[in-house]
């Protein structure tokens, strides 16, 4: 009792308080108390009282005293009230209680990892095949085992950072902020330059595919209604499978490809295939649904259809075991030579390849955020492990089995698409379902996109999330201007991924996590010089993956 009368009110001691509402240790919250006749229940608008808002403005005044991460002028005890009577304070007047200490509203260990998995599980899946065939069948596996393994350990470093930073309270800080402390304006701003990149690369990507999707559907659909047989359907293996543009075919037949993208050609006159045309107009369609949306202040209605990624996954990797089982398996092995229908197992083409795994493992900017709501924080490396495996594992089994399936002959292993559902023809009924799936899932989650975009730049530009109709427009403009003449001029979502994925994967993969391991260690006295080595060498691989990526 005695050490508690002498201790200062405002004691040092406090320092390492966190005032998360997750914290078990209800003195540790920020207090706020709501008499229970003002909490917030069937009425939205009820107010709280006059005692609620001074003590409100109370616990604002020794947060205002110092920086946020500094304990020394906390809150002290007397002024938290007991935990049944600690509430959320709105500035609008209402209250909500504080559940945040109930277990139950953390994750167990299986949904953190399958929430992993649907979060890495993007677009990428779709060029896995293609990238294997620009590897080499046996060195594309590798190269997929072994960028997931370093994908991995860069990953844990960056869950690890914020701890270890121990005399600051990061708690509620994400990797930018680590990247902040360590160096500074720069870490602050080349981190939010890398995170855009990463995000405006897969809206690029995302404008391209429903150009895509879109166009098909349609094809699809009008196909069916007018009851004509694809001209792309007589041609391929008994029109299961086509060759959209096989000149890398060695004495391929060139009509394939004239007759396939006939869709797209404008030279008959047809009325449909004007207004309908794969890169002249459907891009150009998509901005009077898409733009709009993007303008929206808030994401939280299209929040709630992302389960729809997981479903078409699943429904891809289905999709992708039926038409194995149809096709059969087509391999050959050569090791270093080119065959006429088939690619060598090891190409210099490879760095393709890493570009594309680099952005389809890459959580990095995200990670820190997704473990907080683990339940067992104990846990959190194995369970980023086991996502890891899953993840490596679902893009083996697509890249392998289409890769596999794929026959050859009578066509080329050269032949597979950065996209490849374009390997299957419009008159597919299980592709038009995934084709159409996919488009809905991404209107949806297109929107989700931007709303990230738009947060993070314009609240660290302009301080505000949603300045004014007309910042958010054009910033809107500029992102969909983007997509749009990247649908229309070079629609290849094989090449985006990889220079999207190898430019931010340069920082937020590679250097950031690679220097502020070896800074944190050298500041605790542990660095080594093998493991400077290796951090180096980390480093030096992230460089060479893009520089890798203008050379191919």
């Amino acid at each position: 009792m005695e050490d508690d009368d002498s201790r200062p009110l405002l004691s040092s001691e406090q320092t390492g308080e966190s005032y998360s509402t997750d914290s078990p240790d209800f003195k540790a919250k920020r207090p706020f108390h709501v008499e229970p006749r003002n909490i917030v229940g069937d009425d939205p608008q009820e107010r709280v009282s006059a005692e609620a808002a001074i003590l409100n403005s109370r616990v604002h005044y020794y947060s205002r005293l110092t920086a946020s991460s500094d304990r020394l002028l906390s809150p002290p005890n007397h002024v938290i009230p007991r935990q049944e009577e600690i509430y959320i304070y709105s500035p609008l007047g209402t209250a909500f209680k504080v559940t945040g200490s109930d277990p139950s509203s953390k994750n167990p260990s299986i949904i953190t990892i399958f929430a992993i998995w649907n979060t890495m599980m993007g677009t990428s899946i779709l060029s896995i095949p293609w990238g294997i065939k620009q590897a080499g069948f046996t060195l594309g596996i590798l190269i997929l085992i072994f960028t997931g393994l370093l994908m991995l350990y860069c990953c844990y470093i960056v869950l690890k950072s914020p701890k270890a930073i121990t005399d600051m309270d990061t708690s509620d800080w994400e990797f930018p902020d680590v990247c902040s402390f360590y160096f500074g304006k720069f870490g602050k701003w080349s981190s939010l330059f890398f995170s855009m990149v990463s995000l405006i690369g897969a809206m690029v990507v995302y404008w391209v595919l429903m150009s895509n999707f879109l166009y098909n559907t349609g094809q699809f659909i009008y196909n069916y209604a007018h009851n004509v047989n694809g001209s792309d359907s007589e041609f391929g293996t008994n029109g299961s499978v086509i060759c959209p543009y096989p000149t890398t075919e060695p004495g391929g037949n060139s009509t394939i490809s004239t007759l396939y993208i006939s869709g797209n050609d404008t030279s008959d006159g047809s009325s449909f295939e004007h207004w309908w045309s794969k890169t002249n107009t459907i891009p150009l369609y998509l901005i009077v649904l898409l733009l709009p949306l993007l303008c929206f202040r808030s994401a939280a209605f299209f929040a709630r259809f992302t389960f729809l990624g997981t479903i078409s996954v699943v429904y891809l990797i289905v999709l992708v075991t039926i038409k194995a089982v149809h096709l059969g398996f087509h391999l050959e092995f050569h090791w270093f030579d080119t065959a006429r229908l088939y690619v060598p197992e090891f190409r210099l083409l490879f760095p393709q390849f890493t570009g594309v795994l680099t952005l389809a493992f890459f959580i990095h900017n995200c990670i820190v955020t997704l473990m907080k709501n683990n339940k067992h924080q104990e846990n959190n490396v194995r369970d980023l492990s086991v996502a890891y495996l899953l993840v490596g594992l679902t893009y083996l089994y697509v890249g392998v089995l289409i890769f596999a399936a794929f026959p050859s002959p009578p066509l080329s292993k050269d032949c597979i698409e950065p996209n490849f559902l374009d390997n299957f023809p419009t008159s597919d009924v299980l592709v038009f379902v995934a084709r159409a799936f996919l488009l809905f899932q991404m209107i949806t989650v297109y929107p989700l996109l931007g709303y990230l975009v738009r947060v993070q730049m314009m609240g660290q530009i302009f301080g505000n999330h949603y300045p004014s109709f007309l910042h958010v427009l054009v910033l809107n403009i500029l992102i969909v201007g983007a997509g749009v003449l990247m649908a229309k001029f070079y629609p290849n979502i094989g090449s985006i991924i990889r220079f999207s994925g190898a430019t931010c994967g340069l920082a937020l993969v590679f250097v950031f996590p690679a220097l502020i391991h070896m800074i944190s260690l050298r500041r605790q006295g542990l660095l080594r010089w093998p493991s400077a080595i290796f951090h180096s060498f980390l480093i030096l691989l992230g460089m060479a993956n893009l520089l890798a990526q203008f050379f191919m």
